[in-house]
C-alpha cells in the first residue's frame, strides 16, 4: 500500500476571488417592516449603558458592562428569566447583540434568531440554508460567532462565505454577496464588524490550503470597498499592495501553491480617534514552515496584529507575535483596546493573549511592543526580546529532526473564547488553558484538496485504552486568570479540570461571568475570584456572556452549546464532563423563575459489532487512516463525545452502509464526502478499524456488567 498522507490529526492534543459579484436579492420594501432606530457610528462608539451593540460592546472590545444593578451583594438572587432552544445542537459560539429591545444571536450553520430581549419571544428566524455537504471545509465545527447591526440592518457572515444584510425588523434579506472563492476551502465563522459604514469580514481555512484576506463592503449596497490580503500571492501575478510586496521578501520557495494561510477568522477592534482598524491574522498553510516556505523566513503577515485604515484598507503597521509560525499559533484571539498608565505615562494600548501563551501589550498608535509575559507555562520560547519584540526560541521548538512535546498545543493557551477588561479593577479576565502536543514532521508535502487537511505535521500516536487517554488528558486543563496588564502578572485564578471554558464578561457590579466546559454559568468576585453564584446550563458553555437592561432591569445572557475543535477531536482526553450538545440561549435576571428541562444523560446501548475481516497489520493501517481523516470530527481513536456520532455505536444497518456514507450519501445531513480522497480499499480499512474499536467497547461494557 502507498504511504498515507495524513494531516487532520495534527489538531489532537494538541487564489481566492477578487471583487465578488452581488447576488440578485431585491431590497426590502417599506411594507416589509419599518427599520429600527438607526445604529450609527456615534452610537456604536458610545452605546448607552443598557445596550450591547458590538461584538465586544464597544469598538474597544473590552466586553465590560457599566451596569451595576446586579452586584456582588445580590448576584446570589440571579435566576433564569427565559431560554430559547436553537435549531441545531452543535457548537454555539455567538455573542448576542442587543439593540432597542431585541436580542440577535446565531447558532450552528449560521441561523439567525431575533427575540424579544425581555420575554424571549421569537420575532423572526433566518436560515441562510448553508449546504450541509460543505461542513468538511471548516476546521472546527459549523459554528458562528454572531452578527453586527447598523442603520436598521443585521449583518451575517454565513459559513459558506456569503455576507448577508437582513432587515432588522423582519429578517428579510436586503442584499447578499459571496465573499470567497467557493472552489476553495474558505468558510466564515467570525462576526462581522461595522466601521464607518463598512462591513468588515474575514474568513477561515488556513488548515485546508487557502490564502487569507479581510474585506470591507459598503453597508448600504453590498459593494466591495477594499480587500487587504494578509500574505502575498504568486509574484508573477504582481502584488496587490506595497504591503504585499514587502511581505514577499519574508517568504521563500513556491509558498503560494500551498495557500499561505493568515486568515482573519475572528478578532478585530477599532480606535475612532486614531482611525485605525486592528485585525488579528492566523496560522500558515501548511502549519509546518518546511513545506510552506522552505523552512525559513518570518512569513508576514502570519500570526500578526495588523493596523489598517478603515476607509481604504491601507496598511499602517504590524506586530508579528510568532515569526515563521510552525505550531498553529494564531494571533486571531480577542483584541482589547485600553488607555493605561505605563511607567507613569498615559499610553494608548492594545492587548492580546494569543495561542502562543504570551500576553502582549502594544502601543496601538505605532505597534511598538510595550511588554510581553507568559500567562501559562510554555516551552517553545523562553521569553520575548524587549528590543526586537521577537520570541526567544528554545531547542524544544524545533521538531524538524525529531518529534517534540511542545506547549501550548494547536488548541492554544487561549483560543477564540473572548476575554474582558474591567476599567474598574484594571484587570483582564482571561479564559486560559493548559495544553501540549507531540509535534512531528509529516515527512512529505501535505495534500491540497477539498476536505483535506494541509498542515504538514504528523499525527500523534496516542494510546487507545481509555484509562491511558484519561491519564494523558490530566495534562490538559483550564484556568480563569485575572491578569494585571501593567505589571504583567497574575492577580488571581480559578482552575478547571478541562480546557475549552467560555469567554468572560466583567461588570460595574464587581462581577466576572464565565461559562464552563462542565456545563455551568458562574459569577465570580472580580477583585478576589471568589465564586458568588452558579447555575447549571445542561451543556458546555463556550461563548462570552453579555449584559443589558430593559425597563430598569439588568439581564445577563449567554449562548450555550457544546462543540468546536476540542470536543470534536479530543473527547477521549476529556474528564467526564457529563454535558450534551444542547444549544440554547440562556438569559438571567434577579428573581428569575424559569427553569431548564432536565439534562439528558441516557446511557447508549452498544450494538453487537460485526466480525473483523483483517489482521493486526491492516488494522494498524486503518487506525492511521482513521486518525488522519476521521478524528477531526469523530475523535481520536474513534472515541467521540456528544457533538458528532460516536462510530463505536453504529448499528448493523449503518455498518452495511459505511462505504456509501463515506462517499457522500449523508452529505446533506452534514457528513461530508471523502470519496475524492479515499479509495475503496482505504475506506474498507477505516471501517475495519471502527469495527475493532466497537468490539473493544462492547467487550469492556460486558466485562463491567459481569
Amino acid at each position: 500500500m502507498k504511504h498515507v498522507s495524513i494531516g487532520a490529526l495534527a489538531l489532537l492534543a494538541l487564489s481566492a476571488c477578487g471583487q465578488a459579484a452581488n447576488e440578485a436579492v431585491a431590497p426590502a420594501t417599506p411594507a416589509a417592516g419599518k427599520r429600527i432606530a438607526a445604529v450609527d457610528d456615534a452610537r456604536l462608539a458610545d452605546p448607552a449603558p443598557g445596550e450591547w451593540l458590538n461584538h465586544g460592546r464597544t469598538y474597544a472590545e473590552q466586553r465590560h458592562s457599566p451596569l451595576d444593578a446586579i452586584h456582588t451583594g445580590n448576584v446570589d438572587k440571579l435566576g433564569l428569566a427565559w431560554h430559547h432552544k436553537l435549531d441545531v445542537d452543535r457548537g454555539t459560539e455567538a455573542t448576542p447583540i442587543v439593540v432597542d429591545g431585541t436580542l440577535y444571536a446565531t447558532g450552528a450553520y449560521s441561523i439567525v434568531y431575533a427575540l424579544d430581549a425581555k420575554t424571549g419571544e421569537l420575532k423572526w428566524r433566518y436560515d441562510p440554508e448553508v449546504d450541509r455537504a460543505i461542513a468538511g471545509r471548516g476546521c472546527c465545527d459549523v459554528v458562528n460567532r454572531g452578527v453586527a447591526v447598523w442603520n436598521g440592518r443585521v449583518y451575517l457572515g454565513a459559513f459558506d462565505g456569503r455576507l448577508i444584510a437582513l432587515d432588522a425588523a423582519t429578517g428579510k434579506p436586503v442584499w447578499s454577496v459571496q465573499t470567497v472563492d467557493t472552489d476553495r476551502n474558505y468558510t466564515i465563522t467570525g462576526a462581522p464588524r461595522i466601521v464607518k459604514g463598512k462591513v468588515i469580514i474575514g474568513n477561515g481555512g488556513a488548515e485546508l490550503g487557502v490564502r487569507g484576506y479581510v474585506s470591507a463592503y459598503d453597508a448600504e449596497s453590498g459593494e466591495l470597498a477594499w480587500r487587504f490580503w494578509t500574505v502575498p500571492g504568486n509574484p508573477e501575478d504582481g502584488f496587490e499592495s506595497p504591503a504585499m510586496k514587502a511581505a514577499a521578501e519574508t517568504w521563500h520557495g513556491d509558498w503560494w501553491t500551498q495557500g499561505g494561510g493568515g486568515t482573519v477568522w475572528d478578532s478585530m477592534a477599532y480606535d475612532p480617534e486614531l482611525d485605525l482598524l486592528y485585525i488579528g491574522t492566523g496560522n500558515g498553510s501548511p502549519w509546518n514552515i518546511k513545506y510552506r516556505s522552505d523552512g525559513k523566513g518570518d512569513n508576514l503577515y502570519l500570526s500578526s496584529i495588523v493596523a489598517l485604515r478603515p476607509d481604504t484598507g491601507d496598511y499602517v503597521w504590524h506586530y508579528q507575535t510568532t515569526p515563521g509560525d510552525s505550531w498553529d499559533y494564531t494571533a486571531t484571539q480577542h483584541i482589547v483596546l485600553a488607555d493605561l498608565e505605563i511607567d507613569g505615562e498615559p499610553r494608548k494600548l492594545l492587548m492580546q493573549a494569543p495561542k502562543n501563551g504570551f500576553f502582549y501589550v502594544l502601543d496601538r498608535e505605532t505597534g511598538e511592543l510595550v511588554s510581553a509575559e507568559a500567562f501559562v507555562p510554555v516551552n517553545w520560547a523562553s521569553g520575548i526580546d524587549a528590543e526586537t519584540g521577537r520570541p526567544q526560541l528554545t531547542p524544544t521548538a524545533d521538531y524538524s529532526e525529531q518529534p517534540q512535546v511542545i506547549a501550548p498545543s494547536p488548541f492554544g493557551a487561549h483560543n477564540w473564547q473572548p476575554m474582558s477588561y474591567s476599567p474598574d479593577t484594571g484587570l483582564v479576565y482571561l479564559p486560559a488553558q493548559h495544553t501540549a502536543h507531540l509535534y512531528a514532521d509529516l515527512g512529505q508535502p501535505p495534500q491540497m484538496a477539498l476536505n483535506a487537511w494541509n498542515v504538514g505535521v504528523a499525527p500523534a500516536d496516542v494510546p487507545e485504552a481509555p484509562e491511558a487517554l484519561r491519564a494523558m488528558g490530566e495534562q490538559f486543563g483550564g484556568e480563569l486568570i485575572a491578569w494585571d496588564p501593567v505589571k504583567q502578572e497574575k492577580r488571581w485564578s480559578v482552575p478547571y479540570a478541562a480546557p475549552w471554558n467560555g469567554g468572560t464578561l466583567s461588570t460595574a457590579g464587581g462581577l466576572v461571568f464565565q461559562g464552563t466546559a462542565d456545563g455551568r454559568l458562574v459569577a465570580y468576585d472580580a477583585a478576589s475570584g471568589k465564586t458568588l453564584w452558579q447555575a447549571a446550563a445542561n451543556t458546555g458553555v463556550m461563548a462570552g456572556p453579555v449584559s443589558y437592561a430593559i425597563d430598569g432591569e439588568q439581564y445577563v445572557a449567554v449562548a450555550a452549546g457544546w462543540g468546536g475543535a476540542f470536543p470534536l477531536v479530543a473527547s477521549g482526553f476529556e474528564p467526564d464532563l457529563k454535558v450534551e450538545a444542547e444549544a440554547r440561549l440562556l438569559v438571567y435576571k434577579l428573581g428569575g423563575q424559569a427553569s431548564l428541562p432536565a439534562p439528558k444523560h441516557e446511557p447508549k446501548p452498544v450494538p453487537e459489532p460485526p466480525e473483523l475481516a483483517v489482521g493486526e497489520e491492516q488494522l494498524a493501517i486503518g487506525r492511521q487512516l482513521y486518525n488522519g481523516y476521521c478524528a477531526v470530527c469523530h475523535g481520536v481513536n474513534a472515541i467521540s463525545g456528544t457533538v458528532t456520532p460516536d462510530l463505536r455505536y453504529l448499528d448493523a444497518e449503518t455498518h452495511a452502509q459505511f462505504g456509501a456514507i463515506v462517499a457522500g450519501s449523508l452529505a446533506q445531513r452534514g457528513m461530508p464526502s471523502f470519496g475524492h480522497l479515499l479509495p475503496p480499499d482505504y475506506v474498507g480499512l477505516i471501517h475495519q478499524y471502527v469495527i475493532k474499536r466497537s468490539r473493544d467497547l462492547h467487550r469492556r461494557v460486558n466485562a463491567d456488567q459481569e
